[in-house]
C-alpha cells in the first residue's frame, strides 16, 4: 500500500543497498588498487588482515567478481528509485553516458597492467556509478514537444473523390497526428453556396476560384463572372470555354462587359424592357442602383429621404418602359430623363396612369411650393445619377449584344463583367444592377444549370427578396451555384449591414476559409465545431513526477489556428445532399495546386478577342443622341398634353 510507513521503509532498503554497493566497490578499489592506497598512507594492519578474512570467501578470488556484485547491488538500489526529472534531459544524453560507463566499466582491469594508474581507476569507477540514476531522470512525457498543440487539434478528413455532374473537387493534403495524408474537398452540392473567404494573398482566386470556373465550364455550365481585377478571371473562363465548348450540346456564347476598353466590351442594356414585366422590376432595379451609388443609405432604409429619390426613379423607369413600347427604355435615358425640368417632367410623367401613385407625392410638394422639401426629396437622386452620366457609360448600357438571360436553354452564354478597384464606386453600381437583373432572369425553373461566381463580393450590391440572399436560399431547385469571394465579415457588414451580412454568412452551405482574423475566425471556429482531445497535466518536485491526463472537448479548428494560416492553407466545411452523404464534412488542409501546369497553361493562354473597332466620335454621338432622344420625349409629350383638352389637368402650376 501506498502509505507514508511503506514509503518510508522503502526509501530506507534503497538506500541501503546503495551504500553496501558503494562500500563494495571502495572495497574492490582497496584491494586491486594496494598499491595505491599504501602509497599514499592509507593501509593499516587491522584493515589488511579484514580483508584477508573476506577474501576467504571467494568474493576477491577473480577481477570480475566484486565489480559484477557492486553493479548488481547499484541497479538494484536504482530499480526503486525516482531521480530529480529534468525536463530538458533527452533519452540519447542519458544512454550515451550509461553504456560509455558500462564499456569502461568493464574494461578498467586493462588499467591495472600500467604503472601508477590505481587513481585514475578509481576516478573511472566514481564516473561509471553516476551513469545509471541519469536514467531515472529521463522525462516519459515530453510536454515541451507539440508547444502549439498541433497534433491534438488534428482530425480525420474526407481522402475519397466524390464526384458527380455538378461537383467541385479539390485535392488536397493534410496533417492526422504528424503524418501526412492525401484527401479531397468535395463539393458535390454547389447548388447550397459557395463562400470563399480570406485576408488578401490568402489564395482565394488562385486555390479555389479558378477550378470553381474552370471545372463548372467543363461541366457544361453557364456562367457569369464578377471580375472585379479585370481581367484576371476573365483570361481564365475564355481559355477554358474555347478548350470545352465543343462538349456543350449548345455552344454558349462569350460576352464581356468591361467599360475601360469599349473595343473589348460587348453592349448590354439591364433594363431591358422584355425583361421587365411589371412594375415590381423597376423598383428593384431603382433600388439596387440607389443603394449601389450610396451605401450609407442601406442602414436607412425606409427613410423618407432614401425612399423618396428611390421613388422618384422607380417612376422614371417605368414611364421609359411603357413609352413606346420600351423603345428608350435603357439607364442613360432615365439619367437624361431625370435632369428636365419639373414643369415639363411632371405632365409627361402623369400621362402614365401606373406611376402616377409615386409620382404624386412631387407633384403635390412642387405646386405648393415646398421647393426645398423637393429638392431634397429629388435633388440626391439627380445628384447621384449624374456621376454615372459618362459617355462610355452610356454606350455600354444603350445596346442590346445579348440579353441576361445566361441559362436559357436556346442561348446559353458565359458573361464576364470587369470592374476596376480605382472606379469602384462608380462601376460597382452600374455592375451591381447588371447582376441584379440577371439574377431575376437566371432564377427561373427549366433553364440550364449555371454557375454565378462574384469576385470581392461586397464591391457590389445585391438587395431585395430576389437579392443574393433569395438567390442562395431558393434558387437551388433550378440548379444556380453562388460562389461568393469576400475577405472578411466585417467587410461585408460594412457594405451590406450586419443583418443582411450576417443572413449571407449563415445560409451558405459550403464554405472555405483562409487566414482571417477576429469575429471572422471566431465565429468559423464555432462553425467547425469540437473534437475529442487530451490533455495532461505534469507536476514536479524535488522528488517525485506527477503527471495527469484526461479528455475533453476543445474546437477542432480554434480562432489561433485560422488566424495563422498560410497561403494555400484553407480550413473549412461541406455540404452533402440525400445522394452523397458525407460524415467527414470538416477540414484543415493545404489544396494541392500543380504550380508548374498552371504556370505552362497561362502561357498559352489567347488573349479575349476585340469584339469592335470603335471611336472617340462614335461614343460622343452616342452620347449626344441619347441625349437628344430624352428632349424630343418631353417636346413630344408636352406637345400631346397641350392639344389634348382630356390631359390639360396634367399640366402643373407652382404656386409663388
Amino acid at each position: 500500500m501506498n502509505t507514508g510507513e511503506n514509503a518510508e521503509a522503502l526509501r530506507k532498503i534503497i538506500d541501503l543497498t546503495r551504500k553496501c554497493s558503494i562500500i563494495l566497490l571502495c572495497l574492490h578499489f582497496y584491494v586491486y588498487c594496494y598499491a595505491a592506497f599504501e602509497a599514499w598512507g592509507l593501509t593499516h594492519d587491522i584493515g589488511r588482515q579484514l580483508l584477508i578474512n573476506i577474501g576467504h570467501t571467494g568474493l576477491f578470488s577473480r577481477f570480475w567478481i566484486s565489480k559484477a556484485a557492486a553493479l548488481t547491488l547499484l541497479v538494484i538500489s536504482l530499480i526503486g528509485a525516482k531521480g530529480k526529472k529534468d525536463e530538458k534531459l533527452r533519452l540519447p544524453t542519458a544512454l550515451r553516458y550509461l553504456f560509455a560507463g558500462l564499456a569502461v566499466y568493464a574494461a578498467s582491469h586493462l588499467l591495472l597492467h600500467l604503472e601508477a594508474s590505481a587513481r585514475t581507476l578509481a576516478g573511472i569507477y566514481m564516473a561509471v556509478t553516476a551513469g545509471g540514476t541519469l536514467l531515472t531522470r529521463l522525462l516519459k512525457q515530453r510536454l515541451d514537444g507539440d508547444i502549439f498543440n498541433a497534433l491534438q487539434e488534428t482530425f480525420p478528413q474526407e481522402e475519397r473523390l466524390l464526384e458527380n455532374e455538378y461537383s467541385i473537387n479539390l485535392p488536397a493534403r493534410y496533417s492526422l497526428k504528424g503524418k501526412i495524408r492525401r484527401s479531397w474537398i468535395n463539393i458535390i452540392n454547389p447548388f447550397r453556396s459557395l463562400l470563399v473567404v480570406g485576408t488578401p494573398g490568402a489564395g482565394k482566386s488562385y486555390f479555389v476560384i479558378r477550378h470553381v470556373i474552370t471545372q463548372h465550364i467543363k461541366k457544361c455550365f453557364t456562367m457569369f463572372i464578377y471580375d472585379f481585377k479585370y481581367d484576371d478571371l476573365s483570361v481564365i473562363a475564355y481559355n477554358t470555354y474555347l478548350k470545352y465548348r465543343h462538349l456543350h450540346k449548345v455552344v454558349p456564347k462569350f460576352y464581356v462587359i468591361n467599360f475601360e476598353d469599349l473595343s473589348l466590351s460587348h453592349r448590354c442594356n439591364p433594363l431591358y424592357p422584355d425583361s421587365m414585366t411589371d412594375i415590381t422590376d423597376a423598383t428593384e432595379s431603382s433600388r439596387t442602383i440607389m443603394l449601389g451609388l450610396n451605401r450609407e443609405w442601406i442602414r436607412k432604409t425606409g427613410d423618407f429621404f432614401v425612399e423618396s429619390p428611390i421613388n422618384f426613379l422607380t417612376g422614371i423607369i417605368w414611364f421609359l418602359r411603357k413609352y413606346k413600347d420600351g423603345k428608350y427604355c435603357t439607364l442613360p435615358h432615365c439619367i437624361e430623363l431625370m435632369q428636365m425640368n419639373y414643369d415639363q417632367l411632371f405632365p409627361v410623367l402623369r400621362t402614365e396612369p401606373e406611376i402616377e401613385v409615386l409620382i404624386n407625392p412631387f407633384v403635390t410638394a412642387y405646386v405648393n411650393g415646398a421647393m426645398e422639401q423637393l429638392e431634397g426629396q429629388i435633388a440626391s437622386a439627380k445628384i447621384t445619377m449624374a456621376r454615372l452620366a459618362s459617355p462610355m457609360l452610356y454606350y455600354v448600357m444603350s445596346g442590346n449584344d445579348f440579353t441576361l438571360d445566361i441559362n436559357n436553354p436556346k442561348e446559353p452564354k458565359i458573361v464576364c463583367v470587369g470592374n476596376n478597384p480605382q472606379k469602384t464606386q462608380v462601376y460597382g453600381a452600374v455592375l451591381s444592377l447588371y447582376v441584379s437583373r440577371m439574377i431575376k432572369l437566371v432564377n427561373r425553373k427549366n433553364q440550364l444549370k449555371s454557375s454565378l461566381v462574384f469576385d470581392e463580393f461586397p464591391t457590389i450590391y445585391i438587395g431585395g427578396a430576389s437579392g443574393i440572399e433569395g438567390t442562395i436560399a431558393t434558387a437551388r431547385g433550378n440548379r444556380v451555384s453562388t460562389v461568393l469571394a469576400i475577405q472578411d465579415v466585417s467587410q461585408m457588414r460594412k457594405d451590406y449591414g450586419k443583418e443582411s451580412a450576417d443572413v449571407i454568412f449563415n445560409i451558405v452551405g459550403n464554405i472555405i476559409s483562409g487566414q482571417v482574423l477576429g469575429d471572422t475566425a471566431k465565429t468559423l471556429s464555432e462553425r467547425f465545431g469540437k473534437i475529442i482531445q487530451q490533455r495532461e497535466s505534469l507536476s514536479i518536485n524535488s522528488s517525485d513526477t506527477s503527471v495527469s491526463r484526461s479528455t475533453q472537448l476543445e474546437s477542432a479548428i480554434p480562432p489561433s489556428r485560422i488566424s495563422s494560416l498560410s497561403s494555400g492553407e484553407f480550413v473549412g466545411a461541406v455540404a452533402d445532399d440525400p445522394t452523397n452523404k458525407i460524415e467527414l464534412k470538416t477540414f484543415h488542409c493545404e489544396i494541392i495546386n500543380d504550380h508548374e501546369a498552371l504556370k505552362k497553361e497561362e502561357e498559352g493562354y489567347v488573349p479575349i478577342p476585340k469584339v469592335r473597332d470603335i471611336t472617340p466620335k462614335e461614343i460622343e454621338e452616342n452620347y449626344n443622341r441619347i441625349r437628344e432622344e430624352v428632349a424630343m420625349i418631353i417636346e413630344t409629350e408636352m406637345e400631346r398634353i397641350y392639344d389634348t383638352p382630356e390631359l390639360a389637368h396634367l399640366l402643373v402650376a407652382r404656386d409663388e
